[in-house]
């Protein structure tokens, strides 16, 4: 992937928003407290863009009275379309529902809890205008997170470019522009276990970045959890690399050179000094850790037969209950 901090040069395509379509999408999952205050942003922000736009809000089987707000500002302006989701699918699943149910010449992935302030969408369109594909979000001031997040974030950033040969973007999350067509190739990968933001990084296209501030929630409180983040870091790197199962056949290979060269030592030295007996903890020592080797190495390898048994069940990404003013509108 390509993408750089620097303006990309007026040879390149210009484009202009005239005649154009936005289109917003908004994942959402038990937002109700956040959801009136979301709107309101975005209404004065477009209001300021002269674009015509739409809002395909995905309701990721939320428990609160998400779908209920959403329904509500629905019938306030046919412009926020709703997809129902049959249940909670989370939010990788859910961003996609959005990209097959978008039909913008730009499309711009955005979380409703204001960490994504509507306010960049400008900036984004005018980086679309000058010819980039994608605009993408970067965070330059992490102060709202704690500093758990930020490091465990740096970590993972670091972690994910060392072992891929995908490129991510440090402080890079999912809130950028994506020109039609990026959305067209995106639609059609297939895999099941779908982590975005390398997907977005994976297909290329002339990217370009666009520093901001994120900001603190606006309200409610988020369904991120520690646990789950690790789990999200870990599908990420599994997905984009093999780099985790691979390491096990060198250390399989210097656990190998050890053993014949420990081999060597004891024969040597009981030929040498006499029998040699070894001692019960040091026997305990090297079967305990060679057990936790071995462990580990499975553990690497059931991650991704486990990912080949979700990819070859061949199932949808996800289920729609409902879909509310899609009526009128040509199927994506």
């Amino acid at each position: 992937m390509t993408s750089s901090s620097a303006p990309l040069a007026a040879s390149l395509v210009t484009r202009s928003r005239v005649g154009k379509r936005l289109s917003l999408i908004a994942p959402c999952y038990n937002e109700q407290e956040v959801l009136d205050l979301f709107f309101a942003r975005i209404d004065a922000e477009m209001a300021k863009l002269a674009v015509d736009y739409e809002i395909v809000c995905v309701n990721d089987g939320s428990r609160d009275h998400t779908l209920a707000v959403l329904l509500k500002h629905h019938q306030r302006d046919p412009r926020v379309k709703v997809i129902n989701l049959a249940r909670n699918f989370g939010k990788e699943v859910a961003l996609s529902a959005g990209l097959d149910a978008a039909v913008g010449d730009m499309v711009v992935p955005i979380d409703v809890d204001l960490q994504d302030p509507p306010e960049l969408i400008g900036q984004f369109i005018a980086a679309w205008e000058a010819g980039a594909d994608v605009a993408y979000g970067v965070r330059v001031d992490r102060s709202a997170d704690s500093p758990l997040k930020r490091f465990t974030a740096q970590g993972f950033y670091r972690a994910f470019n060392r072992l891929s040969d995908v490129d991510l973007p440090y402080n890079a999350g999912d809130y950028r522009l994506m020109d039609r067509r990026v959305v067209e190739v995106l639609r059609q990968l297939p895999e099941r276990n779908r982590f975005m933001k390398g997907l977005f990084a994976w297909v290329g296209f002339r990217q370009t970045p666009v520093p901001y501030a994120r900001p603190e929630r606006a309200a409610g409180t988020s369904s991120w959890r520690y646990w789950k983040l690790w789990n999200f870091a870990l599908d990420g790197i599994t997905s984009f690399s093999t780099a985790p199962i691979r390491i096990w056949s060198y250390v399989g290979a210097v656990a190998g050179v050890l053993a014949v060269a420990m081999a060597v030592f004891i024969v040597a030295r009981t030929l040498l000094f006499g029998r040699d007996v070894p001692g019960y903890p040091s026997l305990m020592v090297v079967i305990l850790m060679s057990f936790g080797l071995q462990m580990l190495a499975i553990g690497a390898l059931g991650e991704y037969v486990a990912r080949i048994y979700q990819e070859v069940k061949g199932r949808p990404l996800y289920v729609v209950m409902d879909r509310y003013g899609f009526e009128a509108q040509e199927p994506a």
